[in-house]
């Protein structure tokens, strides 16, 4: 089997895409390092937290796609360095929001997993 981090690192932005879309957690989990660091920038909401306490949320959220909301993410930009390090940045709309994601990567185990997500979002308007 070839080794593609292209490859696998866009299948886990769908299934990272699909989890958000469904509020997802079994799924978000699946993408996300145990020791998760998820910190929101924008100004006056900053926040910090770890895996549990974002998929506690996750759980608790109405998801965009219960509400037939319609679903627009991409991927902007992916960036190896190396055999375990990626970045990638990407853009998703819902709740109202488009959000912009600045995500590392690492891979262990034989799997990409997200260690960071920094983010922050604007109301959408449209």
């Amino acid at each position: 089997m070839t080794f593609s981090p292209l490859a696998e690192i866009s299948q886990v932005m769908q299934s990272y895409f699909t989890g958000l879309y469904h509020a997802d957690s079994n799924r978000l989990r699946r993408v996300f390092h145990p020791h998760l660091a998820y910190v929101c920038a924008t100004e006056g909401d900053e926040l910090y937290l770890d895996l549990e306490t974002y998929m506690a949320r996750i759980d608790k959220r109405e998801a965009p796609a219960d509400r037939g909301e319609e679903r627009r993410d991409e991927i902007l930009d992916i960036s190896i360095a190396g055999d375990r390090l990626a970045h990638v940045r990407a853009r998703m709309t819902m709740m109202g929001r488009t959000y912009h994601d600045e995500l590392t990567l690492i891979r262990q185990d034989m799997a990409w997993r997200i260690v960071t997500k920094v983010f922050s979002y604007i109301p959408r308007t449209d």
